[in-house]
């Protein structure tokens, strides 16, 4: 299998923190791209008609793309148990958040870097920003528990969202009012899967 990256996506960081959280990374070769949302790798769309990251390859099968679709197959692939069924609805929404920070946070860093300077559209930052703060304030006051229960794909799933907030968006210090939450990143972030694919800018 090959997998298409780019170091600084969150999205797939996720894809491999798992690889390594279930011993994956040795059937899986990493191919590094160079794109972005205006120009998008040749052999990227050739994989993935979206033209997103990441993408997975398979041999005799169709490539797999979207880090949930992904994650969700690798985990299967290996009985890793990170999507469990006693919890799965609380791990599929925890996921759901994560995601969803890296989508504002994503949208925010495009509006910055894609746009000229005399176009970013201010209101748009500060829309999506406000999206980050309520979910962020949701996982501080809602699901401690659960981020320190046993590992799963919602874990991941806010690790690397939060990550990434720190790589684009960490002078507005998302830290501020959410101890708890910080006190839980500052320990996950030394798992060994999170240390060896910390983003670098």
């Amino acid at each position: 299998m090959q997998l298409y990256f780019s170091p600084t996506s969150p999205y797939v960081r996720k894809v491999s923190v798992l690889l390594r959280e279930t011993g994956q990374m040795a059937d899986v070769e990493h191919l590094a791209i160079q794109t972005t949302a205006l120009n998008t790798d040749a052999d990227l769309k050739t994989a993935n008609p979206l033209g997103k990251i990441p993408a997975l390859t398979r041999p005799d099968a169709p490539t797999l793309y979207d880090s949930r679709v992904i994650c969700r197959f690798l985990d299967a692939r290996a009985e890793a148990g990170l999507y469990p069924e006693e919890r799965i609805w609380d791990t599929l929404t925890l996921e759901a958040t994560g995601d969803g920070i890296m989508d504002c946070a994503v949208s925010m860093a495009y509006e910055v870097k894609l746009r000229p300077e005399e176009l970013v559209f201010d209101d748009w930052l500060t829309s999506q920003w406000a999206k980050i703060e309520r979910a962020l304030d949701a996982l501080n006051n809602r699901w401690m528990s659960h981020l320190y229960g046993p590992l799963d794909i919602g874990h991941i799933s806010v690790g690397c969202a939060l990550g990434y907030l720190d790589l684009r968006h960490d002078a507005r210090n998302w830290r501020a009012g959410r101890d708890a939450l910080a006190a839980w990143e500052k320990s996950f972030r030394e798992r060994p899967s999170m240390a060896e694919t910390v983003p670098v800018a």
